[in-house]
C-alpha cells in the first residue's frame, strides 16, 4: 500500500501489528515481527527499530537452539535494514560461534563500506576464530590501503593467522602500493623487512605473493634488487612463482633477467626454459631465448636454449651455440635436439649432419644410432618422439656400470 501511495498504509501497519499480538506461537510471531520490521525499515526507521526490538525481546525468552536460530535471522535483517549498531549489539548474544562469526563479518563489512574503520576494528576484537578473523583483517586492511595508510597496513600484516589470507593481503598491498604511485623505496623496504621477518613463521608463500604482486605491476627492478636480501633456502622457493607469474610477458622477462644477481640468474633461466619447453613454441620468445643463450654460464642451460631455438627453426643460432659446448654428453644432447627438429621437418640429411658434429666417438656413435632409430620411427608412424635427453641419461647410467 505504501509503494502505491495508498493513504491508509499506516492503518495497514497498525492492523498488522495488532494481528501479530494474536499469534500464540512464539516462532510464528517472531517471524511476523521480523517481516513487518523489514518492510517498515523502508518507510519509518524508528518504527522499524521498535518492531525489531519487540522481536528481540521475544527471542531472548526462547530456549536454545531456537534462540540462536531466530537471533541470527534478526541480526541479518538488521544489517540489511542498515541498522548496523543494533545488529552489532544483538550479535554478541549469539552462543553458536559459526553463526556469530558469520554475522560479525557482515557487520564489519558494513562498517568498512561506510568508511567507519574505528567501528570495524571494534567488531574485529570479537572475531577470534579462523578463517573469519583473517578474512575480517583482509577487508579492513584493503580499506586502509585504499586510503594509502601503509603504516597501518604493515601493523595488520603481522596479525594474520591464515597463510592464504596473508598471501592475499600481501598481493593486494603490492597492487595498491603500485597503484598509488608510491615509489618511495623506504615504504617498499619496510614491507620487505616485515615479510622477511615472517619467513620462519609463515614460510616463503607470503614473500612470494608480495614480489609476484610487484612483478605483475611491471616493477621487476625492485623484485630483482630484493633477491640478495632473501635467505637462499627461501629465495629458491620464491623465484619459480615470480617466473610463472610473468611467463606470458617475454619483454618483462628480458628486463628481469638483465637485473638479476649472478647467483640467481642461472636458476631463473632454467625455470623460464623449462616452462617454455613444456608449451607450444612461440616466435615472440625468440629474442628472450637468444639473450639467455648469449648470457648462459652453464652448458646445461645452453642445451635447453638450443632445443627451443631448434623448435623455432633458428638452426643457425642453435648450431653456433651447440658448437661451443665441449662436454661430450651435453654436446650430443645439443646436436641431438637440432637433429630431432630437422627430422620433424623431413630433413634427414640435416639430422645426420648434426650428429656428425659430436666428435666424441662413443657419444657420436650413440647419437647416430638414435637418429637412425628416429628415422625408422618417422617412416613407420610419421612422428618423432622427443626423448633424446631421457635416453642419453639412461645410456650414461649404463656406461657408468661398465
Amino acid at each position: 500500500m505504501h509503494e502505491v501511495r495508498h493513504p491508509k498504509y499506516k492503518d495497514a501497519f497498525s492492523y498488522a501489528l495488532r494481528t501479530v499480538a494474536m499469534i500464540e506461537s512464539a516462532p510464528l510471531m517472531v517471524n511476523a515481527l521480523i517481516e513487518i520490521g523489514t518492510l517498515l525499515s523502508n518507510i519509518n526507521r524508528q518504527s522499524a527499530l521498535r518492531v525489531f526490538e519487540s522481536a528481540y525481546e521475544a527471542i531472548t525468552k526462547m530456549p536454545q537452539p531456537l534462540k540462536d536460530e531466530f537471533l541470527y535471522s534478526l541480526v541479518k535483517r538488521l544489517v540489511k535494514a542498515d541498522a548496523i549498531d543494533t545488529a552489532f549489539k544483538y550479535s554478541l548474544e549469539l552462543d553458536d560461534e559459526i553463526k556469530k562469526n558469520d554475522v560479525l563479518i557482515l557487520i564489519l563489512n558494513s562498517y568498512v563500506d561506510k568508511g567507519n574503520l574505528r567501528k570495524a576494528h571494534e567488531v574485529l576484537d570479537y572475531i577470534q576464530s579462523e578463517p573469519w578473523r583473517s578474512l575480517a583483517l583482509f577487508n579492513i586492511l584493503r580499506e586502509h590501503l585504499k586510503r594509502e595508510e601503509f603504516g597501518t597496513t604493515l601493523g595488520l600484516l603481522s596479525q594474520f593467522r591464515s597463510d592464504y589470507w596473508l598471501g592475499e593481503a600481501v598481493k593486494t598491498a603490492a597492487f595498491y602500493l603500485k597503484k598509488a604511485g608510491v615509489w618511495d623505496s623506504a615504504v617498499y623496504e619496510k614491507f620487505l623487512d616485515v615479510l622477511i621477518e615472517l619467513l620462519p613463521k609463515m614460510g616463503a608463500e607470503v614473500l612470494r605473493s608480495f614480489l609476484i604482486g610487484l612483478a605483475l605491476q611491471n616493477d621487476v627492478e625492485f623484485v630483482a634488487k630484493s633477491l640478495p636480501r632473501i635467505p637462499r633456502e627461501y629465495r629458491d622457493e620464491v623465484l619459480p612463482g615470480i617466473v610463472s607469474s610473468i611467463i606470458d610477458m617475454p619483454e618483462l622477462l628480458e628486463r628481469f633477467i638483465d637485473l638479476l644477481p649472478e647467483d640467481a640468474r642461472e636458476l631463473v633461466e632454467a625455470q623460464i626454459l623449462d616452462y617454455l619447453l613444456e608449451a607450444e613454441p612461440k616466435s615472440e620468445y625468440l629474442s628472450l631465448v637468444r639473450k639467455i643463450g648469449s648470457m648462459a654460464s652453464s652448458d646445461r642451460i645452453l642445451v635447453k636454449v638450443i632445443r627451443y631455438l631448434s623448435k623455432l627453426h633458428d638452426y643457425e643460432t642453435a648450431w653456433e651455440l651447440a658448437s661451443s659446448i665441449k662436454d661430450p654428453h651435453l654436446r650430443s644432447l645439443a646436436f641431438g635436439g637440432i637433429a630431432v627438429e630437422k627430422l620433424k621437418e623431413g630433413d634427414i640429411d640435416g639430422a645426420i649432419d648434426a650428429t656428425s658434429e659430436v666428435k666424441d666417438p662413443r657419444w657420436g656413435s650413440w647419437l647416430l644410432s638414435e637418429i637412425l632409430a628416429k628415422i625408422a620411427e618417422l617412416q613407420a608412424s610419421g612422428r618423432v618422439v622427443e626423448d633424446i635427453e631421457e635416453r642419453a641419461e639412461e645410456q650414461k647410467r649404463l656406461w657408468a656400470k661398465e
